[in-house]
């Protein structure tokens, strides 16, 4: 499955309503044109991703859109789940590759110049780069990088990235312009009242700042 990170949208059971809800946010998204779905819920327990990683990649697979588990491999294979994205602090990379084989996409969070510069770039498909704006849907965030800062680790980025952290309607473009591929939202499409508005807003925002 190609690997578009131009609109890559990260669940939140919050913000969604459960899992009905993430379900009804990413189909939506998926058919208004989001390119990535990421399932993230760390306060459950696995059964409930299990069962609704399941349901969101019979959603997804129609439309052609991969969904991407964060951090827990066994999910990831469980579903065939089209990847798997984890963190600095998670199973390492060497690790997830093997587990998963060389055909699943792999994405690996970086924060900073060091994470970049060591950046497995035959293991890594793609690297999660932020936050680069205040953000309240992950309580364990690194530091805010700023947009200056984060256009200054574009022009070294080992791998191709998408750009995550308090990216609103507004932020898209200039994260776009700096250097990114794609940006990853939460808020600004789970829990909007308006899901498709929201996304082909996004989109938008992203092809004008490609243009």
């Amino acid at each position: 499955m190609r690997l578009d990170l131009s609109l890559y949208l990260v669940l939140d059971p919050d913000l969604c309503g459960g899992p009905e809800g993430m379900i009804h946010t990413a189909r939506i998204a998926a058919e208004c044109g989001a390119t990535v779905v990421q399932l993230r819920a760390p306060k459950w327990k696995k059964r409930l991703w299990l069962e609704t990683a399941t349901v969101l990649k019979a959603v997804l697979d129609p439309l052609g859109v991969p969904l991407i588990i964060n951090d827990h491999v066994d999910v990831a294979l469980a579903v065939d789940a089209a990847g798997v994205h984890v963190g600095q602090a998670d199973l390492p990379i060497a690790a997830v590759r093997r587990l998963v084989g060389p055909n699943k996409i792999v994405g690996l969070s970086a924060s900073n110049a060091a994470q970049l510069a060591d950046a497995p770039t035959a293991l890594a498909d793609y690297l999660g780069v932020g936050p680069v704006y205040p953000t309240g849907t992950k309580l364990d965030a690194s530091p805010v990088i700023g947009l200056p800062h984060f256009a200054e680790l574009m022009a070294a980025r080992p791998l191709p990235v998408v750009a995550i952290g308090g990216i609103k309607q507004g932020g898209a473009a200039p994260i776009i312009a700096a250097g990114a591929d794609g940006v990853a939202v939460v808020s600004a499409i789970c829990g909007q009242a308006d899901i498709a508005a929201a996304t082909t807003t996004l989109l938008q925002e992203i092809e004008g700042a490609r243009a």
